[in-house]
């Protein structure tokens, strides 16, 4: 609603001053249409009239008697015309003042007017530059809101633009990580299952292994058994072959059968260290150690090192560690100093093949 402006001054006087001074005009004109309305009056007359009569005989002082009177008579009538004159000639001037009054008024009133004009074309001007600069500040917070309303609506589109595509990431994050889900425990399952088969066949060899390894201890020890027993056959025998001939029968039977007990001792000190060698991973066949033995006339041994190594550290220390593991000999004892004196210290080869009886 627009704020009703309160009236000027001069906007206040503005009608009062115009209707006076139309009043004003109406009586200087009516003043001077009854001036030209007013009819011409006749030659003012003297207001003695005397009546001259022509005497035929007169007296020189009643001629000059007439003649004075006459010269009064025209003296009146003239200052009587001169007064009639001056009187017109005042009226003539006042109408002359009436009228410039009048156009000296009118110019006043149309230069008042034109002021007053002028004061209501600046205030229409100033009134419309005023709208119209409320209507370009309202067109300008307009145009602002406009934009400050576009500003929102596009920034709030990105907002939700931004969102769907968060929104859209995440699922297709959430899909990716459970098809990688799916994929890792079929994975998994299939690794798993792998491995089951795996430990299957390796507890399965593990088994085989271990059947195969208590026939082939089984066999070893049943070999080294008969071994044994035909060595002990063996010693037995010769002794008593040393036993029941002559001296000299003694003698070379003794000779004859002592490279045999010796290879038997041999065979026997093998079977001993196979009994209670450990393979390691990196034995191989082919694979030779040479190693120094030393022993009492008991059968117990003493000593064993490396004479010669295999070149494989691990097989050398398991065939080192499998004939001290053999503690003592029973079978040696009762054998001749001369038979035992070759075992007190002595160098014996070793191949896995030997100690994998």
């Amino acid at each position: 609603m627009q704020q009703q402006r309160e009236p000027s001054a001069s906007e206040s006087y503005f009608w009062p001053s115009v209707w006076a001074i139309a009043l004003h005009v109406l009586v200087f004109g009516m003043l001077f249409v009854s001036f030209a309305m007013t009819p011409e009056l006749p030659p003012a007359k003297p207001i003695v009239q005397a009546t001259l009569y022509q005497l035929k005989s007169k007296s020189q002082a009643t001629t000059q008697t007439n003649q004075k009177i006459a010269g009064e008579a025209q003296k009146s009538a003239a200052r009587q015309t001169e007064v009639e004159q001056m009187e017109q000639k005042k009226v003539e001037q006042e109408a002359v003042k009436a009228a410039a009054e009048q156009k000296k008024e009118e110019a006043a009133q149309k230069a008042e007017e034109s002021k007053k004009a002028d004061e209501t074309k600046k205030a229409d001007e100033a009134k419309k530059a005023d709208e119209a600069k409320k209507a370009e500040k309202a067109a300008e917070a307009k145009k602002a809101e406009e934009k400050q309303l576009a500003d929102i609506a596009k920034k709030k589109s990105e907002e939700e633009a931004k969102k769907a595509a968060e929104e859209e990431a995440k699922k297709k994050a959430a899909e990716e990580a459970k098809k990688k889900i799916v994929e890792d425990a079929k994975k998994k399952a299939a690794e798993d299952a792998k491995k089951k088969s795996e430990a299957d066949e390796a507890k399965k060899k593990v088994a085989d292994d271990a059947k195969k390894k208590a026939a082939a201890d089984a066999s070893k020890k049943k070999a080294q058994e008969a071994a044994r027993k035909s060595a002990e056959e063996k010693k037995a025998q010769a002794l008593a072959d040393l036993l029941s001939d002559t001296p000299q029968r003694q003698q070379a039977l003794a000779d004859e059968r002592g490279d045999e007990v010796a290879g038997s001792f041999d065979d026997l000190i093998r079977a001993r260290a196979a009994e209670g060698w450990t393979r390691p991973p990196s034995a191989r066949k082919g694979m030779t150690v040479v190693l120094q033995i030393g022993m009492l006339p008991d059968g117990t041994v003493t000593s064993v090192s490396v004479a010669k190594s295999s070149g494989d550290g691990s097989f050398d220390s398991s065939a080192v560690a499998a004939v001290k593991n053999i503690g003592r000999l029973t079978e040696m004892q009762g054998m001749k100093p001369s038979d035992f004196a070759p075992y007190r210290s002595f160098k014996m080869t070793f191949t896995p093949e030997d100690l994998a009886l």
